[in-house]
């Protein structure tokens, strides 16, 4: 069975092509700068160099159109005809309260997404955009909302509620849902599966750090709490997003820089955290570089962002009654071996010790990175939120 995957962002569509009788991707890519001047599409079929193609691309439905058209060509195509595509694979951001687990679409579906946008503003609105442009395109093709909140829908209130008036939950959702749960789902199994060990027996913490960073409790199986929130700016300091940040901080700005709610959510989405801070970008490569170079805004950014992984570990750890599995997740825990060293060191006390030579220098791949001596495994997993996308959408469509 052939199962596209799309992520479709504001301005961008991610996608990939599985062959899933033989687990392999045909082909990957990404759209960029949709409606925007400089639109390109990169385009990568297996077996072949990485293409980029340049022209305007108004919309998602043009997007999704472009991409479909080259995979047909004769020149980068990967298939014959779109009739070879049997099934479609959404990541859909928010699934509020409603979904506890990925779904077959249908009109109360998107009408659910469609809702959900008041608390995902910038990631449901193109994520239905992706649906609704399929609904045009392949009309006859079964397509699957794979939902990042869903995992963590295994929180105890203990943990997703906040200290704001009951009313004000029960009258507009207001709690934890977290995100980056296609993530962890991937690298908790593939942890277990690597390490021989059943995933119901394991007190995991799950780091996936990338320009939207979060952390995750995972016991037996199970999120059980997570540094997101209600919104995506919640818990890690990020690329350019606060994290957590005390409410009067907001409260006070607005008033002393006389600034209204679009400019707010701006300054908290957009202009802070590695950012904000160092002053030089949000890019963790040019922010050690400048570290290199004597910045001390870049090494006070760097500090602070490690130093707040640190203490979520440690957290979560104390909320679980222990730790057995400690992964690395996301672009930045991929491939930065220097947060790593700076997020565990001084956790000896809690079994966590790495073998520097095993964690410098890696990049890109699966491995341990834990000491002998370590009572924790700590693992580098390279995520794989696609795959786990067709894999629901395999499944569910074969249950029709």
């Amino acid at each position: 069975m052939k199962i596209l995957v799309l992520n479709c962002g504001s301005s961008s569509i991610k996608y990939q092509l599985f062959e899933m009788g033989e687990k392999k991707v045909m082909v990957k890519g990404i759209i960029e700068k949709i409606g925007l001047k400089g639109s390109y599409m990169e385009y990568e079929k297996e077996g072949s160099p990485e293409v980029i193609f340049e022209g305007d691309i108004l919309d998602h439905q043009g997007g999704i159109e472009y991409i479909l058209g080259v995979m047909i060509s004769e020149k980068h195509g990967c298939i014959k005809n779109l009739d070879e595509i049997n099934a479609i694979g959404h990541r859909v951001a928010h699934g509020g309260e409603k979904f506890t687990e990925s779904v077959f679409i249908d009109s109360e579906v998107k009408k659910d997404i469609d809702k959900a946008s008041e608390l995902a503003p910038l990631h449901n609105p193109p994520n239905l955009k992706g649906i609704l442009a399929m609904d045009a395109l392949l009309p006859k093709v079964p397509q699957v909302a794979v939902f990042d909140t869903a995992f963590h829908q295994t929180m105890p209130d203990k943990a997703f509620m906040y200290a704001a008036p009951y009313t004000l939950y029960k009258k507009y959702g207001i709690r934890r849902y977290g995100f980056h749960g296609t993530s962890y789902r991937f690298v908790a199994q593939r942890a277990c599966e690597s390490l021989g060990v059943a995933i119901d027996s394991q007190k995991i913490v799950a780091c996936h750090l990338g320009n939207g960073a979060s952390i995750t409790a995972i016991k037996h199986g199970k999120s059980v709490d997570t540094s997101m929130g209600l919104t995506p700016v919640e818990g890690l300091m990020m690329g350019t997003r606060t994290g957590d940040l005390d409410l009067g901080v907001l409260l006070f700005l607005m008033e002393k820089e006389e600034i209204g709610i679009d400019a707010s959510r701006t300054l908290i989405n957009k202009h802070s955290g590695m950012l904000g801070i160092s002053g030089v970008s949000s890019d963790m490569r040019e922010i050690e570089i400048a570290v290199e170079q004597g910045n001390e805004r870049a090494r006070i950014g760097l500090d602070m962002y490690a130093y707040r992984i640190k203490k979520y570990i440690g957290a979560y750890a104390a909320a679980m009654g222990g730790i057995d599995v400690l992964i690395f997740t996301g672009g930045i825990g991929e491939n930065d071996d220097i947060v790593r060293r700076l997020a565990t060191e001084e956790l000896e006390y809690l079994g966590i010790v790495i073998d520097h030579t095993k964690n410098n220098g890696l990049r890109k791949r699966e491995a341990n990175i834990h000491a002998d001596n370590s009572k924790v495994k700590v693992m580098v997993i390279p995520t794989d939120e696609e795959f786990v996308i067709a894999q629901d959408t395999l499944n569910i469509v074969n249950s029709l």
